[in-house]
C-alpha cells in the first residue's frame, strides 16, 4: 500500500464526520458522432473538452469517432455530445475478432469501419425463432415404427 496510501487511509478515517465523496473511475468513452468538416470536428472537441474531468479528447472524422478519456462517465459524455446539435450515440461497432458470427444478420453492418462490427448482444438474439408444428399426424407418418409409412424409405 505504500506509505502515502496509508496515511490517506488513517485520514479518511479519522476524518469520518464530514460525508465521503465517491471517487470517479478513469474511463474511456467512444461515440459516433456526425461531422462533416473541420467546424463540426472543432465544435465537438472545444465542447467534450470542457466537461470536468476530461484528460482527453481525440477525433477520427474518417470514421466518425470520438474517444473521450478521464474521470467521465458516458451519458454526461454522450448528453454534452448532443448538445452541440450532431447526431450522437455511443459506439455501436466492436472489432470483427471479438465476435463469434461476425457476419451474422445481427452484426453485419455495411456501414462499419473496415475491421468492425455491429456489437450484438447475445443473451437477446434479434434473428428468427424457430417454430415447431407438432401434429401427430405428420410425426407418425414417417416413423419407423409405421409399417405402412413411406415406401420409397
Amino acid at each position: 500500500m505504500g506509505l502515502g496510501g496509508t496515511l490517506e487511509y488513517i485520514s479518511d478515517i479519522m476524518s469520518s464526520d464530514k460525508p465521503k465523496k465517491k471517487k470517479k473511475q478513469f474511463n474511456t468513452v467512444e461515440l459516433k458522432v456526425r461531422m462533416d468538416c473541420d467546424g463540426c470536428e472543432l465544435k465537438v472537441k472545444k465542447a467534450l473538452s470542457s466537461l470536468s474531468g476530461v484528460k482527453s479528447v481525440e477525433i477520427n472524422r474518417k470514421q466518425q469517432k470520438v474517444t473521450v478519456t478521464g474521470y467521465v462517465e458516458a451519458n454526461k459524455v454522450l448528453k454534452k455530445a448532443k448538445s452541440t446539435g450532431k447526431k450522437a450515440e455511443i459506439w455501436p461497432y466492436v472489432p470483427y475478432n471479438l465476435v463469434s458470427q461476425p457476419y451474422a444478420a445481427a452484426a453485419y453492418d455495411k456501414k462499419a469501419p473496415p475491421g468492425y462490427v455491429r456489437r450484438v448482444d447475445h443473451n437477446n438474439p434479434t434473428t428468427g425463432t424457430v417454430a415447431r408444428y407438432e401434429d401427430p399426424a405428420y410425426i407418425n407418418m414417417f416413423s419407423d415404427d409405421n409399417p405402412n409409412a413411406c415406401s420409397i424409405m
